[in-house]
């Protein structure tokens, strides 16, 4: 796909707020240096963004010199897969970067951008993290550690490209509260007047306690921690002449890491702080109201230096002489988050915020072993438990998720008000669905490809392999094909079923599982697809669906006895769902060996839902605990109750 197929349309007066009113078009006389500056797991929490607890005097300076963007966004609420995209330019749901920790080496052609800066003469260092998920190829940096500074270059004159990661603003660091910081931690906050957890603002899908202000004033800290390491750079760049030469950046990885922050797609999780300063080019004390996703990042920082953007590259730039026209939305994803499987996608533009809830019946409080390891979540756990939640206290702990989700991000910035079946709104509802499903094709959207067969697709091109069906799928005659899911009919995604392309199969299969009971006479031919991830989806769906019938019992038995892991792995979820354990749970425990650490992150699912009180569960869940797979260790040791930290 061109570049241009993603650039979305915009008037130029759009792109004028507050930026180019005040910047000058001349063209450097020099080469830049561009400086970025990272941290992680922080909201836009600072003074000048208008945050009142904030203290962030170094970056309030930098914003003061600069453009302050108030719509910048990741595009995932977890750090690799948005540092997949920062460092490629590709979205990681293109790449099959999507999942956490996952290890999907890009194609051959698809480069690091420091690469294409080092051909054009630049000297590019890392400091130091870069857990983008896959290795980074030799030619990326010249160098990448913790003594890594554009000092360091051999020639003092030849232009750079540095980065600078702060982690003391991690979830690890938050969660962990003073006591748990390292000393050389702790010697950022010396000096430094504590924040008083009485006068904090906590979000209002929070208990109000003591612990949980104790948490945010914590996180306050560390956020001026993080403010006197980004000071003690520029102050460097000052000591050596290079302010005036050099473009600095400033966001972090994604949104605050606390509950319905990091991992989720609400503007918690994804919208991040941008703050860029460009002498003689960015007037000073700008704020721009445009749209910036992750995505084009990399294209911008190759127009500023000068350098031809690969056709590849799927973002708009938004600075430097290829600059673009302004995007009018933006996309995000959830998928794998540590152990467990969730599959979100979202789409926002300047005021509203679509969501798509692929698998509503998965709760939003499913547990994952780390997070669930600090004391914020734990505390809410026990506020839940002992005392009760109520109003938007309630939100994160919904047993079902909505199958959509709509937000009007200016009237309700915390996203608490679910628009979606709102009629007034109908119109904007329409709009972002179609721009969700437009883009989830023309990226070719690898979310619905299982995992344990995603390592397949991507050797072969991330292309997949087309199905001519010997015999279509015959659209429902009854009311069930004018049943509506996501804006289109069941006999819609029949349609859509009967595509040769997968990626369009298995959106069509999965839109017609949340559908559920009315689909179900498709869902059983479903199972026996000749594709086996379509069989999956569909074992899966009859996990859902509340009462099956006879003949659909059987062809789920029947399933399991497939060739493909896939099959088998979703007859034998629907199976055990259903209280049908048996010979389910055996296949299950027969997967557990596949060589595949997926498909057994996927059968470790049976074992959880038959538990630990099986004796056969049970002594499966021990030899897991010595598994290769950190994820299938953690599920393992979730279901036998070993704490993971």
């Amino acid at each position: 796909m061109k570049r241009r197929d993603f650039l979305h349309s915009g008037s130029a007066a759009l792109a004028a707020l507050g930026l180019h009113q005040t910047v000058s078009r001349a063209e450097p006389s020099r080469p830049l240096n561009i400086l970025w500056l990272t941290c992680e797991d922080s909201s836009p929490n600072l003074g000048c963004y208008g945050d009142p607890q904030a203290r962030t005097p170094n970056l309030d300076r930098l914003a003061s010199q600069g453009v302050r963007f108030n719509r910048a966004f990741s595009v995932s609420g977890v750090c690799a897969p948005s540092r997949s995209c920062l460092i490629t330019g590709v979205h990681p749901t293109t790449l099959g970067t999507l999942h956490m920790r996952c290890k999907n080496q890009p194609p051959e052609h698809i480069k690091c951008f420091p690469e294409y800066l080092r051909q054009a003469g630049y000297h590019c260092t890392n400091n130091q993290k870069q857990d983008y998920n896959f290795d980074a190829p030799p030619g990326s940096w010249d160098e990448s550690s913790n003594k890594a500074h554009f000092r360091n270059r051999p020639n003092k004159d030849q232009p750079f490209f540095a980065v600078f990661n702060f982690t003391i603003t991690h979830e690890s660091k938050i969660g962990t509260l003073p006591p748990g910081l390292s000393p050389g931690e702790r010697a950022l906050l010396e000096g430094l007047e504590p924040h008083d957890p009485a006068r904090i603002t906590l979000p209002p899908y929070y208990p109000d306690t003591d612990l949980i202000r104790r948490h945010w004033a914590h996180y306050y800290d560390l956020i001026t921690a993080m403010d006197r390491q980004a000071g003690k750079i520029l102050a460097e760049l000052e000591e050596d002449g290079l302010a005036d030469n050099t473009v600095v950046f400033f966001f972090s990885d994604h949104g605050v890491g606390a509950p319905r922050g990091k991992r989720w797609l609400y503007d918690s999780g994804i919208r991040v702080p941008l703050i860029i300063r460009w002498p003689g080019r960015i007037g000073p004390g700008s704020v721009s109201e445009r749209l910036v996703s992750f995505v084009d990042f990399a294209p911008t920082l190759l127009s500023i230096a000068g350098v031809p953007i690969p056709p590849h590259m799927q973002g708009v730039p938004f600075l430097g002489a290829s600059e673009g026209a302004p995007r009018t939305t933006l996309f995000a994803a959830r998928d794998r988050m540590d152990e467990r499987y969730d599959i979100i996608r979202a789409a926002r533009d300047e005021r509203f915020k679509y969501i798509r809830n692929y698998e509503p019946q998965i709760p939003y409080d499913l547990p994952l072993s780390y997070p669930e390891s600090f004391p914020i979540m734990q505390e809410l756990r026990r506020v839940k438990a002992e005392i009760g939640l109520v109003g938007p206290q309630t939100l994160p702990f919904l047993e079902r998720k909505p199958i959509e989700e709509l937000y009007d991000t200016d009237k309700d910035p915390y996203e608490l008000t679910n628009l979606a079946e709102d009629s007034a709104h109908a119109e904007v509802l329409a709009k972002l669905r179609g721009e969700l499903d437009s883009w989830m094709i023309e990226t070719r959207d690898l979310g619905l490809v299982p995992e344990f067969d995603l390592a397949g697709w991507l050797a072969t091109g991330g292309k997949g392999k087309e199905v001519t069906l010997a015999t279509p799928y015959t659209p429902l005659e009854s009311s069930a094909g004018n049943e509506q899911v996501f804006g289109g009919t069941a006999n819609h995604w029949i349609g859509d079923l009967n595509h040769s392309a997968p990626l369009i199969r298995y959106r069509a299969l999965k839109s017609l599982a949340v559908l559920g009971s009315p689909a179900m006479g498709i869902l059983k031919a479903a199972l026996a697809d000749p594709d086996p991830n379509v069989a999956f989806w569909a074992g899966r769906a009859f996990g859902e669906i509340k009462e099956v019938d006879a003949e659909s019992f059987d062809a789920l038995e029947a399933n399991l006895n497939r060739p493909e892991p896939g099959a088998r792995l979703g007859a034998a979820y629907a199976l055990v769902r259903h209280g049908k354990q048996e010979p389910a749970l055996e296949v299950s425990l027969s997967l557990m060996k596949d060589r595949n650490p997926f498909v057994r992150l996927a059968a470790i699912e049976m074992l959880d839902l038959v538990g630990p009180s099986d004796p056969k569960v049970a002594a499966t869940l021990q030899v897991a605990l010595g598994d290769k797979n950190d994820y299938v260790v953690r599920r393992a040791k979730r279901v036998l109750g070993i704490p993971v930290r």
